[in-house]
């Protein structure tokens, strides 16, 4: 059994496990703490009843207008726990705060083309292809620069799904900031 919740400072000291995937992105110490500061209530663990973290996303919201929506910064499952839902619970959790309490158009997140067990389970999540972005992510040593694909599903604000419409062409890394 599982359960979800807030992520607490504490929370860093025990998710070093989660992070080894090699598509997880591991930010310095601060950057989780402004999430935590800025977006509590989108920055949350999967917890066994044990206490032992199986997961954590962090998201926010950003943009203006019709670009008001929720991102999935991050969202890793650690390797033993995965298949069990974990994600899916994680993803239902940032989406009913981005709709219910935001009241924002959509959610997006942006992943690495070459991790297919992700992007299918975005797709069964009713995430559509949106756009690439062009060598938004870079080498680090152990993986390539890759595009990203900025995957999005349209809210129950986004009426008309305009948020969903695909470009046909990709685009560099500044046209994706939303200030």
């Amino acid at each position: 059994m599982s359960s979800i919740r807030r992520f607490k400072a504490m929370d860093m000291f025990q998710f070093n496990n989660i992070n080894l995937d090699k598509y997880t992105e591991t930010y310095h110490l601060g950057f989780y703490l402004s999430y935590m500061s800025q977006w509590p209530d989108l920055f949350s663990v999967a917890e066994s009843a044990g206490g032992s973290l199986m997961g954590y996303m962090m998201g926010k919201v950003e943009g203006k207008a019709e670009l008001w929506h929720g991102h999935v910064t991050a969202l890793t499952v650690a390797p033993e726990c995965r298949r069990l839902g974990l994600g899916r619970g994680l993803m239902q959790f940032l989406e009913d705060a981005s709709e219910k309490t935001y009241d924002c158009y959509f959610v997006d997140l942006f992943v690495r083309p070459s991790n297919k067990v992700a992007i299918s389970m975005y797709e069964n999540l009713g995430y559509i292809l949106y756009r690439q972005v062009i060598d938004y992510y870079q080498t680090d040593g152990v993986m390539p620069t890759e595009y990203a694909y900025d995957m999005r599903r349209a809210l129950a604000r986004d009426v008309d799904k305009r948020s969903v419409v695909p470009l046909k062409h990709p685009v560099n890394v500044e046209d994706t900031f939303f200030d």
